[in-house]
């Protein structure tokens, strides 16, 4: 009886370490503009993959269909152009988020966009100068059913410049690889 009670307490512990890290995982999101900066720091100070940057895996295939509210949410005409990138967010070798991102390739320079068509920089490394502030929409822990299995939280959320204007719409996953370490 006494180790059921021990097993029950210690399951109990490590699911309470869990929350605390998930907790400690979302209060670093909120705390930053760019997941990028957030996903930077958390990796280094967890020592996930130390001295490493953060980079973009792209992923391959069908691109995922833009959320039925994206152009009212990024201000833009039906025929304006939008940028799209499907990618995951690598610390080394540590998958840390699934990534969709839809944006205004007009709001940006044309080096930036040249960088995020060519590049693994992250966007937001590659947006970064333009100052932008994140603003929540929605978040969950567990379960979402666009996200891959495994995923601890989903975040939704735009992405405005200084002036007000929404300069991207992200939809992004994060895997259970950021509890390691």
């Amino acid at each position: 009886m006494t180790l059921v009670a021990a097993s029950l307490s210690q399951a109990g512990c490590a699911h309470s370490g869990t929350d605390q890290t998930i907790a400690a995982f979302e209060a670093n999101l909120s705390a930053h503009a760019s997941a990028t900066a957030a996903l930077q720091l958390w990796c280094d100070q967890r020592g996930l993959a130390p001295g490493q940057a953060i980079e973009v895996e792209f992923v391959s295939g069908a691109d995922e269909a833009p959320p039925a509210d994206v152009r009212v949410l990024l201000g833009v005409d039906p025929q304006a152009p939008l940028g799209y990138r499907h990618v995951r967010l690598l610390c080394g070798t540590h998958v840390l988020s699934d990534a969709h991102n839809w944006y205004v390739p007009a709001r940006l320079t044309p080096e930036m966009n040249r960088q995020l068509a060519e590049s693994r920089v992250p966007f937001g490394r590659v947006a970064a100068a333009l100052n932008f502030a994140r603003e929540p929409l929605a978040s969950t822990r567990r379960g979402d059913p666009g996200c891959p299995a495994g995923a601890i939280s989903t975040h939704r959320a735009l992405l405005r410049l200084p002036d007000g204007q929404p300069l991207a719409l992200v939809v992004e996953c994060y895997t259970e690889a950021n509890l390691g370490a």
